[in-house]
């Protein structure tokens, strides 16, 4: 099993969630977070705030858990709808996951996806 985060612009969000729909993927996450670092060189997408005093871009943060074999299928599709070409388009993370248990039924693993 894999873990698949991935940073993405704010506005491609409704057209990822299409997408991994599409792609049978019906439980992720998604969070709206602050991102600093070089996609702030193009300073058109950024805002300034009081509260960190620092130059930051609005984006989303996509978790999701899913089967090894399942993660080539979705990062490219991932990749596919959250292109633009423009610095700040994202990233996306594969790490893998030891065990996943779900709380309800206990089911563990494969079965608890």
């Amino acid at each position: 099993m894999k873990e698949i985060k991935a940073f993405v612009r704010v506005y491609k969000v409704d057209k990822i969630i299409d997408a991994l729909q599409d792609l049978g993927i019906t439980d992720f996450t998604i969070t709206e977070v602050m991102g600093v670092g070089k996609h702030l060189e193009d300073l058109t997408d950024a805002e300034y705030s009081i509260e960190i005093i620092k130059k930051y871009s609005k984006i989303a943060k996509l978790e999701l858990v899913c089967r090894a074999d399942k993660v080539e299928k979705i990062t490219t599709k991932l990749r596919q709808v959250a292109y633009t070409g423009m610095k700040g388009d994202g990233i996306i993370y594969v790490t893998p996951v030891e065990k996943v248990i779900k709380i309800r039924t206990g089911a563990i693993n494969s079965d608890a996806l």
